[in-house]
């Protein structure tokens, strides 16, 4: 092979890998959209404090809430929309500038259940200007049956925010933070991860306080 033939061939490789990558990227644009595939390039920035921020509240994950983990790399959550008590529509953009501990229940997910009135328990000790839990109801049938547990178990501090398509559930799933019930993220002012569990905790123990207490602190 001459030296023209061999470069010639090393630029049609070079295509040949170029093309092959591109057809790559569009077929996952089309199996997850374009969204999914560049959702997180303006927040990128905005959110490495949290990152940061996980690194410093890492030592607490531990006791009841060893099964916390704190992010390792920038994500921006969605900006999820659900309803409030009145069937007033609500997006996680409300709590700019807010800590907030985002939880997805249902009154099927007997874990869930479990853990509502430790979540209400964290939301009166801590809960204020700084700091809100947003415990998203996702049953799909009956809307009056996860209130009327509510008060059977007195939760009383959470407010009552509902989501009947469970949308919520399929867009953290799309951003690998949902395999199941209940999911839960800690998310910091500018709507960035700061940490996630698949899966219960107890959220009234001292070890959750202690979390949380951290990552206000900052």
């Amino acid at each position: 092979m001459t030296e023209s033939q061999a470069s010639f061939a090393k630029k049609r490789l070079a295509m040949v890998l170029a093309g092959g990558i591109a057809g790559v990227v569009v077929g996952l644009a089309g199996v997850y959209g374009i969204a999914t595939l560049t959702r997180n390039v303006g927040g990128e920035a905005a959110c490495r404090p949290a990152v940061e921020l996980a690194k410093k509240i890492a030592p607490f994950a531990r006791g009841e809430v060893a099964a916390v983990n704190v992010a390792k790399s920038p994500l921006k959550i969605p900006a999820l929309a659900f309803q409030d008590a009145a069937g007033n529509p609500m997006t996680l953009e409300r709590w700019r500038g807010r800590t907030v501990l985002l939880n997805l229940w249902a009154t099927w997910c007997v874990p869930c259940r479990r853990e509502m009135p430790a979540l209400d328990t964290l939301e009166q000790r801590l809960g204020g200007p700084a700091f809100e839990v947003v415990a998203i109801n996702i049953d799909t049938r009956d809307s009056s049956k996860p209130k009327e547990w509510l008060k059977e178990v007195s939760v009383q501090k959470l407010a009552y925010f509902a989501d009947p398509t469970a949308r919520t559930f399929q867009d953290l799933k799309a951003i690998g933070r949902a395999f199941g019930m209940p999911t839960t993220l800690l998310i910091d002012s500018q709507g960035c991860e700061i940490a996630s569990i698949a899966g219960p905790a107890e959220w009234a123990s001292e070890d959750a306080i202690k979390l949380i207490q951290a990552a206000l602190a900052r």
